[in-house]
């Protein structure tokens, strides 16, 4: 009788030739349990995820009580049914006025396909604008806009009249013009290593945007619901944009995303062609009950407030020469090293000593830290200590 692992190699489709095969029976709170017992502490939340940690007694009695009523229906707006309108309404209600229509989806990677069209229909351009080291997703459309060559050459030719801008570079704005449909960017460049933008950069980006007519599209699929210490990371720098895109600590563990723009922007979908966009799963009533209930956890308790005080824990507790740099914004940090593969043997040791961690897509070099937001004190002294603990040993047997 083949084992869990041996069935788990043969017929689950691996994207790298050495995965964890980390085998987890349960999850609760901050911790992952495997069946022999053993406790890893999750700091990476299945990247962003879990931002409430895992089952949380809230989210799972939703998801329960939703699914006891009903779960598939037909999603995209024709039925009316309260888990879609009741957390669309809350959702709105701590938007900016001009985001107050929610094109509810499965994932990240649709929300930026359908933001995508949404800008091209609108404006009527064909010309779209990302940055280097800017993550999207991984479908077609996606992964023309990402902002690295590596993970994108062998699957050319993607979408034509692609722009990619260097961040932070103001002289680039000016190859935004009339022609382009749309820009998107993240507020904060999570897999390029957690890179803010500086100057005020963003409010210059908005300010080109708004001079030419393309549409301003902020993917906060991994800074939004809570992560930055804000509901969303682009209330802190006093900008709104033309379409937001949600998903990853949105659906509370569940599949969920979004883009929210104003009505006149989404009402492009009606028609020319009738159904403009459409989605079997996207907004599916489950998933729906356990993003109310994550958002009402959010904004009734303290959560958010506590984000900046646990990152500066994070950032006291991280000191080893062998740290080049710690890079963060709330709970979303880096902790720089010389090499990747310095950094991969401490995952490795972290791993194997009960603690989850990884790196960036764009900055290996980099640890990723990204706790649930509900991590306290003293698991943050816990885990620091484990991962000081990890770069110490690696330290000392390393040779370049």
């Amino acid at each position: 009788m083949p084992s869990q692992r041996q069935l788990f190699l043969q017929h689950i489709a691996q994207t790298s030739d050495a995965p964890l095969m980390l085998e987890i029976e349960r999850a609760e709170g901050l911790y992952l349990y495997s069946p022999d017992g053993k406790r890893y502490t999750d700091l990476i939340s299945g990247i962003s995820v879990s931002n409430l940690g895992h089952c949380h007694p809230k989210v799972v009695a939703a998801v329960q009580e939703q699914a006891a009523q009903y779960m598939h229906l037909m999603v995209y707006g024709e039925y009316v049914y309260s888990p879609q309108v009741a957390l669309a309404n809350l959702l709105t209600q701590h938007l900016p006025p001009s985001l107050n229509n929610v094109y509810f989806v499965n994932s990240g990677a649709e929300a930026t396909e359908g933001a995508l069209k949404l800008a091209k229909r609108f404006t009527g351009r064909a010309e779209m604008v990302s940055f280097h080291n800017a993550y999207h997703g991984s479908t077609h459309g996606a992964l023309s806009m990402m902002g690295s060559e590596f993970f994108k050459r062998h699957y050319r030719p993607l979408l034509p009249q692609v722009r990619h801008l260097t961040y932070n570079n103001f002289d680039h704005l000016s190859q935004i013009t009339t022609q382009t449909a749309c820009v998107i960017a993240e507020p904060v460049q999570a897999e390029a290593g957690v890179l803010l933008p500086q100057n005020n950069f963003l409010t210059a980006l908005q300010q080109r945007c708004t001079e030419t007519g393309a549409l301003l599209i902020l993917d906060e699929i991994q800074t939004g619901y809570g992560r930055t210490g804000t509901l969303f990371a682009f209330e802190q720098w006093g900008i709104v944009p033309d379409v937001l895109l949600l998903a990853k600590g949105m659906g509370g563990g569940l599949p969920l995303g979004a883009f929210i723009a104003r009505q006149e922007v989404m009402a492009v979908f009606k028609n020319n062609p009738v159904l403009g966009h459409i989605t079997t799963f996207g907004g599916n009533a489950v998933s729906c009950a356990a993003s109310l209930a994550t958002l009402k956890v959010l904004l009734q308790e303290n959560y958010l407030h506590q984000v900046k005080q646990k990152e500066q824990l994070f950032r006291q507790l991280l000191v080893h020469p062998a740290i080049k740099q710690v890079r963060s914004f709330g709970l979303l940090m880096a902790v720089a090293f010389d090499s990747f593969a310095f950094t991969k043997q401490v995952i490795d040791h972290c791993i194997t000593n009960g603690v989850i961690t990884d790196w960036f897509l764009f900055a290996d070099n980099c640890l990723r830290i990204a706790p649930p937001l509900i991590i306290t004190h003293q698991q943050i002294t816990e885990a620091c200590a484990v991962i000081l603990n990890a770069i110490e040993a690696v330290a000392a047997h390393y040779h370049p």
